[in-house]
């Protein structure tokens, strides 16, 4: 999909699409696109004078974080957080986003729809923005990315508390399972955010800071380190809680297998009496008329002994 915004009156607004084609004039205009098709790709890329491979790159859901310069184009690859449903809950994972400037263009390609997007027009994480400074559009885009961040991981920390209680109540591999994602989830952040810095030190090398542009620069480096920290924190806590799970798991069936065991033991009493005087030969009582009553008598005794001796053992806890 092809969206076209340009600065109005002093706000963002988008573009007819009906009026993007071919011989459309790009100049001074903020281009997103989002899971494009060739042919989008090619119109932006020979009106612009972008190189494809450029736009195609954040279409790879592999490519690594960079940044790069090739004449007059600038490109920003960047990783952003995005949710997946999967049925019952969410998770969260990552994705390349590119930002490409030219003198007087600026695009933004991602594989799938996101609501950074969204967050930039509604001026939720910023405010007053503006295309024409490409700059601070760039720095403004890294600072929403590292919001959008925080903003899923007091999520998934909130998930993450949620699933803890009901595993209190009863454990099953649902809760489990939906654990185990949320402690991916925080791998990736944590591996993208750090690639995410690596670009962001190298911002300065590429592109001209000016006296308003130097605070924004460190609040967007802030903020990163800051999703970095709590990534690591919230991944730390769910690693030895899932840990201290899996203890409560092992210690429950040994305790339930202890428990088993023991009575089995006691059980297996009255049925090898039974055995021994239900045998085809001669044994002691069995022409009087209270003898099975005697027989029953030592089973109950020497079965109540080995209880006895278990419990003190506290093999029967």
């Amino acid at each position: 999909m092809l969206q076209v915004y340009t600065k109005l009156n002093k706000s963002i607004v988008s573009v007819d699409p009906d009026l993007v084609v071919e011989g459309f004039d790009f100049s001074g205009k903020w281009v997103h696109m989002s899971n494009p098709t060739d042919k989008e790709i090619e119109l932006v890329a020979g009106a612009t004078h972008v190189p494809e491979d450029m736009i195609k790159a954040a279409l790879d859901e592999e490519e690594r974080a960079r940044i790069e310069k090739e004449d007059d184009v600038l490109l920003a690859l960047t990783d952003i957080p995005i949710t997946e449903d999967d049925g019952d809950h969410y998770t969260y994972s990552t994705l390349p986003f590119g930002f490409i400037s030219t003198e007087d263009t600026v695009i933004t390609v991602c594989i799938n729809e996101t609501t950074i997007i969204n967050d930039l027009m509604s001026g939720r994480f910023i405010k007053d923005f503006n295309i024409h400074k490409r700059t601070r559009f760039l720095l403004q885009l890294q600072y929403a990315i590292s919001k959008k961040y925080l903003q899923y991981l007091k999520q998934i920390d909130r998930a993450s508390q949620r699933v803890q209680n009901q595993l209190d109540k009863a454990m099953r591999n649902s809760e489990l399972s939906e654990m185990l994602d949320l402690e991916k989830s925080l791998v990736y952040f944590s591996t993208s955010l750090r690639s995410n810095t690596v670009v962001l030190d190298k911002l300065p090398k590429y592109v001209k800071f000016f006296e308003e542009d130097e605070d924004l620069w460190e609040d967007v480096l802030i903020e990163n380190r800051q999703a970095i920290e709590m990534s690591n924190i919230y991944r730390d806590i769910l690693n030895g809680t899932m840990d201290t799970y899996a203890s409560i798991i092992s210690n429950n069936l040994n305790v339930a297998m202890k428990v088993l065991t023991s009575l089995t033991l006691i059980v297996a009493v009255p049925s090898m009496i039974g055995s021994f005087w239900g045998m085809n030969t001669g044994v002691p009582f069995e022409s009087q008329p209270w003898g099975f009553w005697v027989v029953i008598g030592i089973s109950v005794i020497i079965c109540a002994a080995i209880a006895i001796i278990l419990y003190k053992k506290k093999m029967l806890k």
